[in-house]
């Protein structure tokens, strides 16, 4: 027999060759894991309509009732916990009794949460399973070293204050367990549909958006692109502690708008209370738009960076439409963390204290002495200084008198006279008694000498004047030819 020809043994082909840093990337973009959390009954519907849109990422729902965790879909693992204390029905709004049974199964819990890169949590505040076990999966998970992420709704105003009470004390919880945070108030929704609508399609509506949101945050990711944004980029603007974090993506035909368009819009949503505005990170896709020119990505950079935080890091990417999908489409996706906004503030407002304060009496403010009357009238024992830097010297207020030193004063008047003689002293005796003489006599008219007067003085002066007045009243009385022949 003839025998067989032996086949010849193909070499295996050569490894295409890479750069370092490009096979850390590609083994990075493999081994990426993300998990999304439902928990309570809210959290488990979220996510049953999440699994049917987005790809790429493992879905759980966990939650202490048993008949509702079999209304789940299928694509997402059921996970119930809590059943020796709940015995497989609900929490009934008790916090605690939710916090408890998360505590009571952090050995199970810890199981579905090592491993993973990003968990999402999601869960609708104001239960008791949402609202209190949402804290102890956080805690695991970031004591695992993963990257927390928690999207949460805000009970509507008619479910009741006691709802929004537990909703507000489970977010305080929660913030400092996650790298951020995403607040949705259920009372947005009348913003983007009729009053008219069902609940169940009203409620459907939001979990669309959110499905939306998630698949683009997810796609940029694993999607490579012309600037390719991988999970290194993601890591970068999720790190923190309970930042405020806002996610949105777009879709616009590109018949509309522009790339620019499409950002400026994803920027704005109807769902949230609040934008991008002072965000420290900010993560933004545009998926394509093969022909975007470097003045449109100028002009989108410039839109974004002015309304964030001066310090922020911003990643910026660009990809190609997958095949299988319609062309003409700009699908815009953004991502921010850091958000500042007063509408979920921790801090309570401070109340009035009803106490009466005393005023204490204030004392009579000091006059400035600025001129010289106002140093006359309080002289000071410093030479006080005015704003011009004029040094006013005060002036030294004479002695108090005594009685006797007035009397004294009235009786004489002394008149000084000066020491230097007018002439010299060679004159004879004779003109320097003259000299002497004069110089007195005109310093004694010169001199103004005041003295006081009585009582009895004063009264005598006025009776002479009364008395000189009634003469010249009883001589003008008089006809005129009796006062000539008087003169005669």
């Amino acid at each position: 027999m003839a025998k067989k020809p032996k086949k010849k043994l193909k070499k295996p082909l050569p490894k295409a060759r890479t750069k370092e840093g490009e096979a850390e990337k590609v083994s990075t973009l493999k081994r990426t894991k993300i998990r999304v959390i439902g928990i309570g009954g809210g959290g488990g519907n979220i996510v049953s309509e999440l699994a049917q849109g987005v790809k790429r990422a493992s879905f759980f729902a966990a939650n202490t009732d048993l008949q509702a965790l079999r209304e789940i879909s299928r694509k997402v693992e059921r996970f119930p916990f809590g059943q020796g204390f709940t015995r497989g029905l609900g929490t009934g709004m008790n916090l605690e009794l939710g916090e408890t049974a998360g505590q009571n199964e952090k050995e199970r819990i810890k199981k579905i949460l090592q491993g993973q890169d990003l968990v999402i949590l999601i869960a609708c505040l104001g239960g008791g399973t949402g609202s209190g076990a949402a804290s102890i999966f956080a805690k695991i998970s970031k004591s695992l070293g993963n990257l927390t992420y928690g999207i949460f709704t805000l009970p509507f105003k008619f479910e009741g204050e006691r709802k929004m009470e537990i909703a507000k004390v489970a977010l305080k919880n929660l913030r400092s367990k996650l790298n951020s945070i995403t607040i949705l108030p259920n009372e947005r929704i009348f913003q983007i549909v009729d009053k008219t609508t069902p609940l169940k399609a009203a409620l459907s509506s939001i979990n669309k958006n959110l499905a939306t949101a998630l698949a683009g945050l997810i796609g940029t990711i694993y999607q490579p692109g012309l600037i390719n944004i991988d999970f290194a980029d993601l890591r970068t603007v999720l790190q923190g502690q309970g930042r405020l974090a806002y996610l949105n993506t777009i879709s616009l035909p590109k018949k509309e708008g522009t790339a620019k368009d499409a950002v400026e819009k994803a920027l704005v949503s109807p769902l949230y209370p609040y934008g991008i505005n002072g965000a420290k990170g900010i993560l933004f896709n545009i998926i394509g738009e093969k022909g975007i020119s470097l003045e449109e990505v100028n002009q989108i950079s410039k839109t974004i960076s002015e309304k964030v935080n001066p310090e922020a890091r911003i990643v910026f990417g660009i990809q190609p439409l997958s095949s299988g999908k319609g062309t003409g489409v700009i699908k815009t996706t953004v991502f921010a963390t850091g958000c500042v906004t007063k509408a979920f503030s921790d801090k309570a407002p401070k109340k009035k204290s009803k106490r009466r304060r005393v005023k204490k009496p204030s004392r009579p403010k000091r006059k400035k002495l600025s001129t010289e009357e106002d140093v006359k009238i309080r002289p000071r024992k410093k030479t006080p200084q005015n704003k011009t830097g004029i040094k006013l010297e005060p002036i030294k207020r004479p002695k108090k008198k005594t009685k006797k030193a007035k009397k004294a004063r009235l009786r004489k008047v002394k008149v000084k006279v000066s020491k230097k003689l007018p002439q010299e002293e060679t004159q004879p005796n004779e003109t320097l008694k003259e000299n002497l003489w004069h110089a007195a006599e005109q310093e004694k008219k010169t001199a103004e000498v005041k003295v006081r007067k009585s009582a009895l003085q004063i009264k005598k002066e006025a009776e002479e004047v009364e008395k000189e007045m009634l003469q010249k009243e009883k001589f003008w009385e008089t006809p005129s030819f009796l006062r000539r022949k008087k003169i005669d």
